[in-house]
């Protein structure tokens, strides 16, 4: 077991609510420039330090697990630090792998609090999703919303900790999930009416759906073996909120009743602050509690897929 345990979170969403047939969905209105982002950001890191009863320099590194960066340099965590510790020193990095940039975020944190190098960490994840979808995809136009995320996790002597992590990418999926444009592929100065649609994001549904379905079921099966437990020992399953396919894959992985959490009508697919915030709302509702071993489950671009038992 890496030791370590949660020692708080605060999370946010974005505040206009947009209703689809299949739930509600949460953005901040369209601004070309704007500092959304950030602003989310900030909120949760001060609300989570708050909780903690620490102070900001308390804090040993800032982890930014997001799938969208505000710019293409520095990294977002400088900016961040740059509003919640600035002239501190506090190491920043920034981790990506989409959609489960939280969970890999946490497997590199625990890392660093096991060797001792920090202390207490502070990881915020979360998008401005609203402003780089495609009105003109329905399929995924639905799917989105905005949100700030903020976990304080730091080293302790008791039996709480990461017991099992996993993660792997299958390629054949890369261009499943993508956005074309923008950086070194496809550059800036190729953008135009014509190819604006190469600047925002793309996606098969259908495809992403099947190939999860083949892999998670072996990466689910080979954790608990790994792990000597049954499926019936997991207290909580906290998946990626993908879309309302979740109960596919429920019925898929033969879960009970009640077991995988899914709160994609309520909010919809939060890209990397999806797992953050379902997991932050299901403590608060009372759904996971101390002492639970819960498994946070996820898939993201790539095609990439994370699965981490934790012991809490």
């Amino acid at each position: 077991m890496r030791r370590m345990k949660i020692r708080s979170y605060a999370y946010t969403k974005g505040p206009d609510e947009i209703k689809f047939k299949d739930g509600s969905r949460w953005r901040h209105p369209y601004r070309a420039k704007n500092s959304y982002q950030l602003d989310m950001y900030e909120k949760v890191s001060r609300e989570a330090v708050e909780k903690a009863e620490v102070e900001m320099s308390d804090i040993d590194l800032i982890i930014v697990a997001s799938a969208g960066m505000v710019q293409m340099i520095p990294c977002t965590a400088a900016l961040l630090q740059e509003r919640i510790a600035p002239n501190s020193g506090i190491p920043c990095m920034d981790v990506n792998t989409t959609c489960t940039s939280f969970i890999t975020a946490l497997d590199v944190a625990s890392s660093f609090l096991v060797t001792e190098l920090y202390q207490r960490i502070l990881i915020v994840s979360g998008d401005l999703v609203s402003h780089f979808i495609n009105p003109n995809q329905e399929e995924s136009y639905r799917l989105f919303s905005d949100s700030g995320v903020a976990f304080i996790v730091e080293t302790t002597k008791e039996n709480k900790g990461i017991l099992y992590s996993k993660q792997e990418t299958w390629s054949e999926g890369a261009h499943t999930t993508e956005i074309r444009g923008g950086l070194t592929a496809y550059g800036p100065s190729l953008y135009s009416e014509d190819t604006k649609e190469d600047f925002l994001f793309d996606m098969d549904g259908k495809s992403v759906l099947m190939l999860t379905l083949d892999k998670l079921p072996k990466m689910l099966k080979e954790t608990l073996q790994h792990n000597n437990i049954q499926l019936s020992d997991i207290s909580k399953i906290v998946p990626h909120q993908a879309s309302r396919a979740l109960f596919i894959v429920e019925r898929k992985l033969k879960l009970k009743k009640g077991q995988l959490i899914n709160y994609f009508e309520e909010l919809g697919n939060m890209v990397s602050g999806s797992v953050p915030y379902t997991l932050g709302l299901a403590m608060d509702q009372g759904e996971i509690k101390e002492g639970d071993l819960i498994l946070l489950i996820g898939t993201a671009a790539g095609l990439t897929m994370n699965c981490m038992l934790i012991q809490l």
